[in-house]
């Protein structure tokens, strides 16, 4: 259907329109193979697995995705296979290692990828950037890409709690006159909230933009630099965290998913209402450059050169173990540790 989103007019899918019985008879007779057990593969799996799909997984065995794959209750022979096994069975092969396992594996699974198979992604690096990575698929197979807008532990998370996360969709490659059945099914079956329209272009420029923007980079930003000043004006650890960030994800971002920031600005009180109108404008032409910039770095191929550099060397785990460590041994974070610890809910 289409939608308006402001002045915009945008084609979505609901469930209302695609129920899961029309997913479930779409793939009836496919068997889809996730590839990759680790950051998307499981939500993904699960979900689909619980909504009636055949699904096996691919990955190594020995490794500790294999090991977590069998604790899920995926079974090695039947629903659990080495990488190239699962590869041949499948005929939808739902390609979701990282970026640079994809360039790693994608020899292996190019030659499983027979006239009439699906390859599906949920992130349009590989395919975009292929002068980079290598990765071009056949003509005679479906390219498809259903991008769930969070973490696979959030995508996993709001399925089991009756919910849903918002996805986009977009088919690269029609070789079979049933990708647009195919991608939308399987955006249902993985139990997205509903479906908006994409490319595979959009789709990594908006998430290599947003990821190192407001969700994590820049939100990461502010937080550290308001909470610098506080601290430097003599408050209290304790007392800069939760101005900083407890306030914000445990009860204001809730009421803002629900109800919208205009929402949020009407019910604060009068001073925190006079202070958010007047400050949101400077920060908004204070960070604009820095977004520019990051946009340009993105749409010129600068981060994903940066990220297959970095993420394709063998040291890399060491490095961001030294990175991550920085962010988790900061006052702030440490901060955090005990006040997550000091929740109702925890005690």
């Amino acid at each position: 259907m289409k939608l308006k989103f402001g002045s915009v007019e945008e084609n979505v899918v609901t469930r209302e329109e695609f129920p899961l019985e029309k997913a479930r008879e779409v793939l009836k007779n496919e068997v889809i193979a996730v590839i990759g057990y680790g950051v998307q593969g499981p939500g993904q799996a699960l979900n689909l697995k619980d909504n009636g799909f055949n699904v096996i997984v691919g990955q190594r065995s020995g490794s500790k995705t294999w090991d977590k794959a069998i604790a899920d209750g995926w079974v090695p022979g039947e629903t659990l296979f080495e990488i190239e096994e699962a590869c041949e069975k499948g005929t939808i092969l739902q390609f979701l290692l990282s970026d640079a396992g994809q360039i790693a594996l994608w020899p292996t699974v190019k030659k499983h990828l027979t006239p009439g198979k699906a390859l599906y992604f949920s992130h349009g690096f590989g395919v975009t950037y292929k002068e980079k990575t290598g990765i071009i698929p056949p003509a005679d197979v479906d390219v498809i890409l259903v991008a769930p807008k969070g973490s696979g532990t959030s995508l996993r998370r709001m399925f089991v709690e009756g919910r849903g996360l918002n996805s986009s969709y977009a088919i690269y490659q029609d070789a079979t006159g049933k990708a647009k059945d195919r991608v939308v099914a399987l955006g249902i079956g993985v139990g997205s909230g509903y479906l908006f329209e994409t490319d595979f272009y959009r789709e990594v420029t908006s998430d290599l933009t947003g990821e190192r923007g407001t969700l994590m980079g820049a939100i990461q930003g502010i937080f550290a630099a308001q909470y610098e000043v506080l601290r430097s004006n003599g408050h209290t650890p304790s007392e800069a965290f939760n101005e900083t960030v407890e306030e914000l994800t445990q009860s204001l971002m809730p009421l803002v998913a629900e109800n919208g920031m205009d929402w949020m600005y009407a019910n604060c009180s009068t001073t925190a209402q006079r202070g958010a109108l007047d400050w949101w404008k400077p920060f908004r032409d204070a960070t604009k450059p820095v977004f520019e910039a990051l946009y340009n770095s993105v749409k010129t191929g600068v981060e994903a050169q940066k990220s297959i550099d970095s993420n394709s060397k063998p040291d890399y785990r060491e490095k961001l173990e030294a990175e991550l460590k920085e962010l988790r041994e900061s006052e702030m974070w440490q901060a955090g540790a005990v006040v997550r610890q000091l929740r109702p809910e925890n005690n």
